[in-house]
Parts: structure tokens; C-alpha cells; sequence
């Protein structure tokens, strides 16, 4: 499944570098919406006085190296390519996702893809490259003096790794989850449920949004996003989606950058960008037609927002999973919906109040954290930086073989041992048998 090549989660790594009086941290972070968790967790170990150092390629979507009010120091790593090829690449991955992905059979959908991940590989290894071929950098970050690095897993390394490696080198693993979300499972003690920690509480619309959002009177609003990868749709797609909202009696706020559709209703209104952290905080929110996006749901799960998902592509069919099984969402597909199928979903989440209940009740697990996600993540850094490792919660099944791992040296003994027991066995039976024979033998000649 494509969602599984993704992880959900921030990793924590020593350095081998020696320890400063204050702490100093380095980090390899992945563009997009994992950023966005990243800078939160960044930007508040910055408050707490640690001087923060970011590798970053020099083509970015989110990652604005050049913005002269960061207060992070960044390291531009040269690549070959432009940002421009970053987003070409990245709307074809969608469009084979959105369109392509459904007519194509199996093994023709794998090819596809295949071809994709070998795009996104090379330009991975062009980033390494841009680090791993600079002695001057690595000369540099050597004498940095860094206590930590926190590394994005789904951001490659400079070579070929395993999953299971990567676990294995980890000091500590933050994930971008949390038990609102999660089902009880067994998890190592070096794992950290953090999901939740960008969200905050509501703050004042834009005074244009505020007035559109207040004329909806008793109906209240529906927040609209498919994240902001998503630029452009089908014509046909476009005007089927506004089709639908135009049936709604909410007003829709509707984030999207391509064309007008031709059937948009006077109920919505299309934006650039949204604020929607505070929309789903606003008193007036009604529902939230999403894509799945980690971010996106515990923004809803935090202000108790009930969902319609429209998952597109990686980890936002098993979100959207997640939050229909807590009773919180209501799935669509997105090739085959029809605009009555749009329309009876959020109608669904919107009158049926057992949904609102449910994403209320996920909203106070949410809230009634001793500490908050945020804390958590940074108290974690920290602990890391402090002990120089947390090599105690560390599994020692990291150290062992693959076949150890699977205890087939175990079985290979107990197979061994239990072939020569038979064999022993079958031995004195057949010598007992032929002892037995002559002295029946025996008996008789006599």
C-alpha cells in the first residue's frame, strides 16, 4: 500500500559530536506538509535558548531559507535541480494518483509508480550528494560542536538502509500521532506519541472572512481542503465538487488555486490559502471536507470538528480509516463520488449529531494531556541531548542478526537436537528389535 511508504514520524539521533554548554542542534528535515510539525518542534527549542542549524536543498517548497527573520541558521546543500522540478515532479506523482492510478491494472499501476519512486530517489541522492561531496561543510558541521540530530525518516540517507536499521540507529522516535488516534497496541519504550502538537487554539478570521462567515446564520460553515498539494482538478471534477457544495445550505470555504469552476454556487467562495487552524476553531464550523492529511484531522480532532475524507494518496486512506472507525468521518472515494455522493456525506456528518459527539469526545482525550505534545517532544530532545543518548530504552533487538532476530538459530538447535533424540532413538529401537530376533532364533534351533 502506498501510505505504508511513508512514516508518520520524527526520529532523534546522537551525533558523535561532544557536548556544549548550550545545546546545539542539527537538523535534516523533508519539505512539505512534514515541515510543518518540524518548525513547531524547532522553533520552540529556539525559545528555550538552543541554537538550531538546518540542511536544506536549495530547491524547497516550504523550507524558506532565504527569509531573513528566521531564527534558524541554514545550510543550502546545492542540487542540480530547481523548485520548479520539485513541484513538476510532485504533480505528476498526483496526477497518476488522481487520474492515471484508477484505469490502470495492477502490475501497470506498480510500473508507474516504480518509475515515480526511481524520480524521487535520484533526486534524494543528488541532495545527499550536495552534503556528503562538500568536505568543507562536513569539515564545518564536524566542528559545530552539535549534541543532536533530528532527522525526518521519510528524508533519505546517502546510502541504501533498511527500515529496521534505521529503528535501530534512533535514539528516540517522536510520532506524529496519538492515542485519540492510534488503537492500543504494543510499542517499544523508545516511541513518543506526539500528534497534535502544531494545533492551537482559534484566532481571529480576516475581517473579509469573518462577515462571510458570520452570513451563514444557523447553518454555520464547511471548510474545504484537499491539502496544498492539490493545485488543479479536472474541469469535470471541478464543477461536479461546486455542483455539490452549491446544494449545501452552509456557506463553503473552499481552498483552491486552479480554475473557477463554472457551477460554484453563491454559498462558496474559493481562496489561495486558508486559515484553517481558526476555522475549524470558529463557533460556526459545521463539517470539514478533507483530504486526510495528518496535519489536517488532528486540527479537526483538537477543535471537535466532524469530517467527510477524500483521501488521495499515502498515509490519507488509513487517517481517514482511523477516523471513520472512532465514528468521527464519513469516507469518499474520490474517482468514483458523485456531487448527490458529496452532498448526502456532509448532509450525514453535518444532522447526524453522533458524529459531532464523537469527534467532541476524541477532542477532550486530546486536550487531557499532562503534558502537552509539544513539551513532549522538545522533553524528549533534550533528555537526548542531556544523557547523550537513551540507549537504556533502546531494544537489544536491534543488535541481532536477521536470523537471530527470527530465532532461527534457535530452531535450527532444537531441529538439531531433536533429529539426532530421533535418530538415537530409531537406532536403539532397530538394536533392540535384533536382539531381540536372535535370541528368538536361538531359542528355537535349541
Amino acid at each position: 500500500m502506498l501510505a505504508r511508504w511513508f512514516p508518520l514520524l520524527l526520529c532523534v539521533q546522537m551525533c558523535f559530536w561532544d557536548s556544549g554548554s548550550c545545546g546545539k542542534v542539527l537538523v535534516w528535515p523533508t519539505d512539505a506538509s512534514h515541515w510543518i510539525n518540524l518548525k513547531m518542534i524547532l522553533g520552540e527549542l529556539i525559545l528555550r535558548g538552543h541554537d538550531v542549524t538546518v540542511l536544506v536543498p536549495s530547491a524547497t517548497l516550504l523550507i524558506d531559507y532565504d527569509d531573513p527573520t528566521s531564527p534558524f541558521d541554514f545550510e543550502v546543500l546545492k542540487v542540480p535541480f530547481t523548485k520548479e522540478t520539485v513541484k513538476t515532479v510532485l504533480q505528476d506523482f498526483l496526477s497518476l494518483c488522481l487520474y492515471e492510478k484508477p484505469h490502470l491494472s495492477h502490475w501497470e499501476a506498480l510500473v508507474k509508480i516504480r518509475q515515480m519512486m526511481t524520480t524521487f530517489t535520484k533526486m534524494s541522492k543528488q541532495t545527499c550528494d550536495g552534503f556528503v561531496l562538500n568536505p568543507k561543510l562536513i569539515t564545518k558541521l564536524r566542528h559545530g560542536g552539535f549534541d543532536v540530530l533530528i532527522s525526518d525518516p521519510l528524508a533519505p540517507g546517502g546510502r541504501p538502509t533498511t527500515l529496521c536499521e534505521t529503528m535501530g540507529k534512533a535514539e528516540m522516535w517522536l510520532i506524529r500521532t496519538y492515542w485519540d488516534f492510534e488503537f492500543p497496541r504494543p510499542y517499544l519504550p523508545n516511541f513518543e506519541f506526539v500528534g497534535g502538537l502544531h494545533c492551537q487554539p482559534a484566532k481571529p478570521l480576516p475581517e473579509e472572512m469573518e462577515e462571510f462567515v458570520q452570513s451563514s446564520g444557523e447553518h454555520g460553515i464547511v471548510v474545504f481542503s484537499l491539502g496544498s498539494m492539490i493545485h488543479n482538478l479536472t474541469d469535470e471534477k471541478n464543477n461536479m465538487i461546486a455542483t455539490a457544495l452549491s446544494q449545501l445550505p452552509q456557506k463553503v470555504l473552499w481552498r483552491y488555486k486552479g480554475k473557477k469552476p463554472e457551477t460554484l454556487g453563491t454559498n462558496t467562495r474559493i481562496y489561495d490559502w486558508i486559515p484553517q487552524n481558526d476555522l475549524l476553531g470558529h463557533a460556526k464550523t459545521k463539517a470539514f471536507i478533507t483530504h486526510g492529511g495528518t496535519n489536517g484531522i488532528y486540527e479537526a480532532i483538537y477543535h471537535g470538528v466532524p469530517m467527510v475524507g477524500i483521501p488521495i494518496f499515502a498515509d490519507q486512506p488509513d487517517n481517514i480509516a482511523h477516523m471513520r472507525a472512532k465514528g468521527m468521518a464519513v469516507e469518499l472515494d474520490f474517482n468514483t463520488m458523485k456531487a448527490q455522493d458529496l452532498v448526502d456525506a456532509v448532509n450525514m456528518v453535518v444532522n447526524n449529531f453522533t458524529y459531532k459527539e464523537n469527534a467532541i469526545r476524541l477532542s477532550q482525550i486530546h486536550h487531557d494531556q499532562l503534558v502537552k505534545p509539544l513539551d513532549r517532544a522538545v522533553f524528549w530532545i533534550e533528555f537526548v541531548m542531556r544523557h547523550k543518548g537513551a540507549k537504556h530504552l533502546r531494544p537489544a533487538a536491534h543488535q541481532l542478526t536477521w536470523y537471530q532476530y527470527h530465532c532461527l538459530d534457535v530452531l535450527a538447535f532444537l531441529l538439531t537436537c531433536a533429529t539426532v533424540t530421533l535418530f538415537i532413538a530409531v537406532k536403539c529401537c532397530l538394536f533392540c528389535c535384533k536382539k531381540c530376533g536372535r535370541i528368538v532364533r536361538k531359542r528355537k534351533t535349541e
